[in-house]
């Protein structure tokens, strides 16, 4: 899959992740191992968001210097998968072994946390974009989405009070238990 651009591959890839989730019953077990590259190695675009918006936006955030908090912010916000909508997913008990990439180890970072709650909201990432370029040199569709986002017309990624991500539980490997 494409790194650190999604491509079609990285859109497969998130699409088989969703199906193992969707197949699960109460009583599984799903186990994530989830590394830094996840971001962009499974990426699918929310309702309405194409690919293509995705890598624009992406590349734009990329050449204005985002850090990473700010890149994955504005990602999770245009997936399907991110944020922790792949636990919200799965009726399963999830447990995700995380490899960190990023300073400080915050888990709803880490490949942009699809097992993890998510504390940015939509108002979040069109903060960023703002302050990385403005919003109208991104695509008009990954604004418009995020604009409806912080009206309350899409719903918001899951929080620490949504019952699949209270089932959730991740480990750094090779750090501390989180």
């Amino acid at each position: 899959a494409g790194h650190p651009v999604p491509d079609e591959q990285s859109v497969a890839a998130a699409r088989g992740a969703l199906q193992v989730a969707h197949r699960t019953a109460d009583d599984d077990l799903l186990i994530v191992l989830l590394s830094g590259g996840a971001s962009a190695l499974m990426a699918l675009p929310a309702e309405g968001l194409t690919l293509g918006d995705k890598q624009e936006t992406v590349r734009r955030l990329l050449k204005g210097g985002a850090t990473i908090h700010e890149l994955n912010t504005v990602r999770k916000h245009l997936s399907a998968i991110k944020g922790g909508r792949l636990a919200a997913a799965t009726r399963a008990a999830v447990v995700t072994l995380v490899i960190s990439d990023v300073v400080g180890d915050d888990l709803s970072v880490i490949g942009s946390g699809p097992t993890m709650p998510d504390p940015s909201t939509f108002a979040d990432a069109l903060s960023v974009l703002d302050a990385r370029g403005d919003r109208a040199s991104y695509p008009a569709a990954v604004v418009s989405h995020l604009e409806r986002g912080e009206r309350g017309n899409i719903d918001e990624t899951p929080k620490p009070d949504n019952p699949h991500i209270q089932r959730s539980v991740a480990r750094i490997i090779g750090g501390r238990m989180t």
